[in-house]
């Protein structure tokens, strides 16, 4: 079973209950800061946020032929930007043992 998302609203939820701001001042600064993320990388900047991780775009390079999955069509493919995200090595090592922790409780022994 997948993990519940977290969601933008969860954050805003969240950052409520730490810092007592109003649901729409922090909707706000939430939208200018993606929004300042998003223009960023339209203008083709690297996002490095210390400890997180980084965004940048990668141009992908154009396909004489791919396949349309849905209807089986032949079709040209352009080159075109993508965001790419390299995480950091707090976020890294943070992470780094989830699956370890599931994996130490103890499982029943295979029958014979």
């Amino acid at each position: 079973m997948p993990a519940k998302k977290f969601t933008k609203a969860d954050i805003i939820d969240a950052l409520y209950e730490k810092t007592g701001m109003s649901r729409a001042e922090i909707r706000s600064a939430i939208d200018l800061f993606f929004d300042e993320m998003k223009d960023a990388l339209v203008r083709g900047r690297v996002i490095e946020l210390r400890g997180f991780g980084t965004f940048e775009v990668k141009i992908r390079k154009a396909r004489p032929r791919a396949r349309n999955p849905r209807t089986g069509e032949s079709i040209d493919i352009h080159s075109h930007g993508v965001v790419a995200f390299r995480s950091g090595r707090e976020l890294k090592q943070a992470v780094w043992t989830i699956n370890n922790e599931k994996e130490e409780k103890p499982q029943s022994a295979p029958k014979p």
